[in-house]
């Protein structure tokens, strides 16, 4: 039996070990079971489904607990399945089980960080599905293909999430790529991930619209926020709504093209304007823009610290621009930069195919030990 192989494989299972005890530590398996305990009462009450919408967002969360608990004992029993494994082959020097231990110990140590990242996600909609708008900034047609870019780069994201997306609207850019779009990102806790993502993203390279090759600087932001339910107790008044129908552009398919169905909402206190073509019929698109709207109220009202919806006013210009977040350098050095984490890498090829987890993952947890700047 290789020596060598061996120490690898212990060195491997040691650093696991720690890595299964912080996720523990972290997830505070006794209060999870006191939390679950007190809800498992309550959902026994047989006056418990009197009231649907609470008893449905109680029975979300103690299943959501229970989870998080079933998840960590999986994780603990894969653990020991990993020793057990080590400890036979040293036993019967049995090399065809090697091979197998070192994949089975690269997945559980993906796993178990995959785990802890969720831990963090703490917040009142981190497990809610996310709307991400992607928008043009200075840099004209340069600025437009950037989106674009984003956009494939964000796609392929979620597909490495298992996440699934739809194109609610889209703008075609008057040359080329995209000068807006907005994209609704299903799965669990995908704008608890894609949160940290909003603000201005710069892009330097030389641009191929450049007959001249000189170096460009373009700017692009994206806005994320969290799918806010239809039932959703919020009110907003029809007098406070203008409502715009047109012809949709972009990846709607042929219909949305040939009639008016698309449309675009205004709520007038606050110059706040959503869209969406991605329906066939005006009535689902008018839903799906009110349910946008509503989700960027609760995200202004939560971000102002604001009592109620109606203190909101004035065009919240500041909602699609934020402060600069992070630089693609691909002239003259490839670098990728999160500017509040720090966080860095030269592989910019692999972050232009959707490698980004490591951004999002050194974002969430600089952020739960407070090391960021608000």
């Amino acid at each position: 039996m290789d020596i060598v192989k061996l120490e690898e494989l212990k060195e491997k299972i040691n650093s696991c070990k720690p890595l299964i005890k912080n996720l523990e530590v972290s997830l505070n398996l006794e209060e999870l079971k006191r939390q679950i305990k007190n809800y498992d009462e309550i959902i026994a009450a047989g006056d418990f489904w009197n009231d649907v919408k609470k008893a449905t967002e109680i029975t979300r969360k103690c299943s959501l607990l229970k989870a998080k608990i079933e998840k960590f004992n999986e994780l603990s029993l894969k653990m020991k399945d990993c020793e057990e494994m080590l400890e036979l082959i040293k036993d019967d020097e049995d090399e065809s089980l090697v091979l197998e231990l070192f994949n089975s110990l690269n997945s559980l140590e993906k796993e178990i960080k995959e785990q802890s990242l969720t831990v963090l996600l703490k917040g009142e909609y981190d497990f809610k599905n996310a709307i991400v708008t992607l928008h043009a900034g200075a840099g004209g047609t340069e600025a437009m293909d950037w989106v674009q870019m984003l956009y494939r780069m964000y796609s392929r994201f979620f597909e490495r999430r298992g996440f699934k997306f739809k194109v609610l609207n889209i703008v075609d850019g008057e040359e080329a790529g995209i000068k807006s779009i907005s994209i609704l990102v299903s799965g669990e806790n995908a704008y608890g991930y894609l949160k940290c993502e909003v603000g201005v993203h710069r892009l330097v390279r030389v641009s191929p619209f450049d007959s001249s090759g000189r170096r460009h600087t373009s700017f692009a932001s994206v806005e994320v926020l969290p799918e806010i339910d239809e039932d959703f107790e919020i009110e907003i008044s029809e007098d406070d709504i203008k409502m715009d129908v047109f012809r949709a552009s972009g990846a709607g398919g042929q219909h949305v093209n040939k009639t008016s169905s698309a449309v675009r909402l205004t709520h007038i206190p606050t110059g706040i304007v959503t869209s969406c073509q991605s329906e066939r019929s005006q009535i689902q698109n008018r839903n799906t823009a009110l349910k946008i709207l509503k989700s960027k109220l609760i995200e202004i009202k939560e971000r102002q610290h604001l009592e109620k919806i109606e203190d909101i006013k004035g065009e919240q210009k500041e909602i699609a621009w934020g402060s600069q977040v992070r630089s693609y350098i691909f002239m003259p050095y490839t670098l990728v930069k999160d500017h509040r984490t720090k966080f860095e890498t030269g592989n910019i090829n692999a972050v232009m195919d959707g490698d980004i987890g490591d951004f999002i993952s050194e974002y969430l947890i600089k952020k739960a030990r407070g090391e960021l700047k608000e």
